[in-house]
């Protein structure tokens, strides 16, 4: 531990993708960083607002790679704290949501080291939005339902099923690898026929979308080859944005003829 440092940690979330979408809250506790361990999920231009001279570390997670546990990234935020003073954990969309911010913040005031948290857009709100989904309309749905597709044992999340039931629109993050199950608890619900949108990389330059329906969305997403990071949005609300109602008056169409 350096003389006089002052260990600290800030929580910070850095948004859906679009560097421009993170706080400017976020960007003033980059500009006081020593340390910077960051996300995969997290967009790499963020780190310009961090000083240079500032210490940062990839800490991010992708399916099948893993750069470190979720432990080795407790211990690492503590380290390098108590070593070099004030630490920046910088992670995707909030990280309240699904980002195990809590577990982090609690392993770090276990040493007695202060610790601050800046919200962040979280990407299950912004990313719809950005293809002009609005998740709530008035006489349309009245809530929505946020969920993770994979649990921490790696199975479907319950709450899809009852979410099924509901009338709300359902937004489904880290879902891709069980879409055909995701798929079928719906059809069990008699909603073949509701609107789903797959957005991949959402508010960023390689952001791709597949539209379709329950029953027809899995050969949508292979024609265009959609995959993870996306997110899964269902419900009546994907039909009523402009920017892809044409397609589905367009599919209307080929269902009458």
């Amino acid at each position: 531990m350096l003389k006089n440092i002052q260990p600290t940690v800030t929580l910070v979330g850095a948004g859906p993708g679009d560097p421009d979408l993170l706080t400017i809250k976020g960007a003033k506790a980059l500009a006081e960083a020593n340390v910077v361990l960051y996300d995969a999920l997290a967009n790499e231009e963020i780190l310009s607002y961090a000083p240079k001279k500032a210490i940062k570390i990839f800490v991010g997670k992708r399916k099948g790679c893993h750069e470190y546990t979720q432990d080795q990234i407790n211990q690492l935020i503590v380290d390098n704290a108590l070593t070099y003073g004030h630490v920046v954990r910088l992670k995707g969309g909030d990280p309240f949501i699904f980002g195990r911010g809590g577990e982090e913040i609690d392993f770090v005031e276990s040493f007695g080291i202060p610790t601050f948290v800046v919200p962040g857009i979280s990407s299950s709100i912004a990313v719809p939005a950005y293809q002009g989904i609005s998740l709530t309309k008035r006489g349309v749905s009245e809530s929505f339902w946020v969920i993770t597709g994979t649990t921490s044992d790696r199975k479907l999340s319950n709450d899809v099923a009852l979410a099924a039931q509901s009338s709300a629109t359902v937004v489904i993050l880290m879902g891709m690898s069980k879409l055909s199950q995701i798929i079928e608890l719906f059809q069990n619900e008699s909603k073949g026929e509701t609107p789903v949108a797959i957005i991949q990389n959402g508010t960023t330059i390689q952001e791709k979308i597949g539209v379709g329906t329950i029953n027809t969305i899995q050969r949508v997403v292979a024609e265009n080859k959609l995959s993870n990071p996306a997110i899964i949005v269902i419900g009546e609300v994907v039909k009523e944005s402009n920017k892809l109602k044409g397609f589905y008056e367009e599919f209307i169409a080929k269902e009458i003829q």
